[in-house]
């Protein structure tokens, strides 16, 4: 009958003796499992933040925006035609089945000020249902009204960048801002939103009804065109959907006929933005497959160190056969040992990767989210290590003859 707990005793006592010689074997496993539980805490982090960002910019999104042009034999890029209209966004809105809510949209840079405060951001002319659209929030305050639109009111909902700038932690709604001279009335603070994929502060922004920004603060080239148009389809599963009914209603509105290049471009956000997470996901893969090659040079080196420790410790496998071990025994206890280095390694490693996910995250400024999947992922792999890279030396040992064991020197 075997012992477990002798048998543990014995290669607890084995590995004791040789401590330096233990201590650096087990390196090779810490070092592999802190770098894989640093690494995927790290690609975690990096993806989490992607999915947050993509959220943040609202679900289901469409963009469309006014198509290239040609201009002295040189093709401009995309946006460089004035091409769509509120009439357009409006036809979306009510032509689409499968949109769910549309904003037209013109954006331009300008000075805000308030006393002897100003801020150069981003202004946003947009209709009641952008907020719908981009699923954005108000903390205080307001929406835009159907009638804000119709009658072009000077009203104003502010980010959160931009009352942090101008009014501290004074409540702004009610209160007036300047937008090029002209007076507006803040009457709603939007939620915060963060940074987007791309790294703009989405809060660094004052939105403004569309009618206003197009008759008494930009202004256009040629009347009643806006900037873009953000669709909001009414599932993901409907996004291929509602972009082909977008584009065949443009179409038909700008009188394109069949082989001819549309006038402006549909492009489909959430898709794109799902593909750079999907990247994301498979660069955490990658680091943590690559983390997981300095496991196997663990195990490799507890596979060294076990088959000197067979070399070395022949005499003691003889005496041990001769009185009465067996050959499962002997086994048995290597194998042990090999697992114990593992599981000790394994254990030291996992609060080394925490702890450098953490230095990594306070010092880099990175994002990193340790799970609890990639500690078990780790210590587990780690186990199997041991196992697998302890069994050649201990059957190794199991085949000595007792005789040869203790003729041997």
């Amino acid at each position: 009958m075997i012992s477990i707990p002798s048998t543990l005793k014995i290669s607890i006592r084995a590995l004791w003796v040789n401590k330096m010689r233990s201590s650096l074997t087990m390196l090779g496993i810490i070092i592999g499992v802190g770098a894989v539980i640093a690494m995927l805490a790290v690609g975690t982090g990096a993806s989490r933040k992607i999915s947050q960002q993509i959220a943040s910019i609202g679900s289901n999104l469409i963009i469309v925006i006014p198509g290239s042009m040609t201009q002295g034999g040189v093709r401009l890029g995309a946006g460089a035609q004035s091409t769509l209209s509120r009439e357009d966004a409006e036809a979306i809105g009510r032509e689409c089945p499968a949109v769910q809510a549309v904003s037209a949209e013109m954006r331009r840079a300008a000075q805000v000020v308030y006393g002897n405060q100003n801020w150069a951001t981003a202004i946003q002319g947009l209709e009641p249902g952008a907020l719908e659209v981009r699923d954005w929030g108000l903390v205080d305050g307001r929406n835009f009204s159907e009638q804000d639109v119709r009658n072009a009111t000077k009203v104003c909902l502010l980010g959160q960048t931009v009352v942090d700038s101008l009014f501290g932690s004074m409540d702004p709604v009610g209160q007036i801002v300047r937008i090029r001279k002209i007076p507006f009335v803040v009457i709603g603070v939007l939620e915060k939103k963060g940074q987007s994929p791309i790294g703009q502060d989405q809060d660094d922004v004052v939105f403004i009804p569309i009618t206003t920004a197009l008759k008494k603060v930009f202004g256009t080239t040629h009347a009643g065109t806006i900037g873009s148009i953000m669709v909001k389809a009414v599932s993901t599963e409907a996004l291929p959907e509602a972009e082909r009914q977008v584009t065949e209603l443009l179409r038909q509105r700008h009188r394109i006929g069949p082989g001819r290049e549309d006038d402006f471009t549909v492009r489909n956000l959430t898709s794109m933005l799902q593909v750079a997470e999907q990247s994301t996901k498979v660069m955490t893969l990658l680091l943590g497959a690559i983390a997981s090659v300095s496991l196997l040079v663990g195990g490799i080196g507890i596979m060294n160190i076990m088959l000197v420790s067979v070399t070395e410790r022949t005499r003691e496998i003889g005496i041990r056969m001769a009185v009465g071990a067996k050959a499962r025994d002997i086994r048995l206890q290597f194998i042990i040992e090999a697992l114990t280095l593992s599981l000790i390694g394994g254990v030291t490693g996992i609060l080394v990767g925490v702890t450098v996910s953490g230095i990594l995250s306070a010092l880099a400024g990175w994002s990193t989210e340790v799970s609890i999947l990639s500690i078990f992922l780790a210590f587990g792999f780690s186990a199997l290590v041991g196992i697998f890279f302890g069994f050649y030396p201990a059957y190794k040992a199991s085949l000595l003859h007792p005789i040869d064991a203790l003729r041997h020197e």
